[in-house]
């Protein structure tokens, strides 16, 4: 790593798990980033890795936000658009607290791993110990990491980083590296299957 750089990653004023996710994409890359709200996570690895990319996004605030940035950018549907990326064509692809708002993870998944060798996704929590007993009470968990009512959420599927992990190794992806975030996002001390409960969100990269 270079010092220089990965200091400058920590003063863009990130969120703590953004900030993790741009420590695990290589200096130089060529990066997809699939939901990439405003394109802070692009910007900051231009300025601080040498990466170039592109983000994709629907959400037209957000895009108007990436556009003031100067972003690369791309509105699509990730549920069905995303064959019009090549076999390859980037290094790395991030799905930041993305799929489980998609209609098919699985799929999604799939695709990604055709664009990219590499690949960076987080997913918010539904094991934590916080939400099973707010399940017990009666009520649908809320956090920070699932801060909707259940009518309103954009959510789709919940998972556990353990029914996660299943689906990771029934598609022959491989774990390289998984780290637990805490509720504010920042990297936990939980690990091993303890990561399951105490764990407000996972952060992995992944292989095929």
């Amino acid at each position: 790593m270079n010092p220089r750089n990965d200091a400058g990653v920590h003063s863009r004023g990130l969120r703590p798990d953004l900030e993790l996710v741009a420590e695990l994409v290589p200096h130089g890359s060529r990066v997809l980033d699939l939901g990439c709200g405003g394109g802070e996570l692009l910007d900051v690895l231009a300025r601080t890795r040498d990466c170039s990319g592109t983000g994709v996004e629907r959400d037209p605030d957000e895009v108007l936000r990436a556009i003031w940035r100067g972003v690369p950018l791309i509105e699509l549907d990730l549920d069905t658009e995303l064959g019009m990326f090549g076999d390859d064509s980037y290094d790395v692809v991030v799905l930041s607290r993305t799929l489980q708002a998609v209609r098919r993870p699985d799929q999604v998944l799939a695709q990604m791993a055709r664009i990219a060798p590499r690949m960076v996704v987080s997913v918010p929590n539904f094991g934590l110990w916080r939400h099973r007993l707010r399940l017990l009470t009666g009520h649908m968990p809320r956090s920070k990491d699932l801060p909707f009512t259940w009518y309103d959420s954009p959510n789709l599927h919940f998972t556990t980083l353990t029914d996660l992990e299943g689906l990771f190794d029934t598609m022959g992806l491989r774990v390289e590296q998984r780290i637990a975030l805490d509720e504010s996002g920042h990297r936990g001390r939980a690990g091993g299957r303890m990561a399951n409960l105490m764990a407000g969100a996972g952060l992995y990269v992944l292989t095929r």
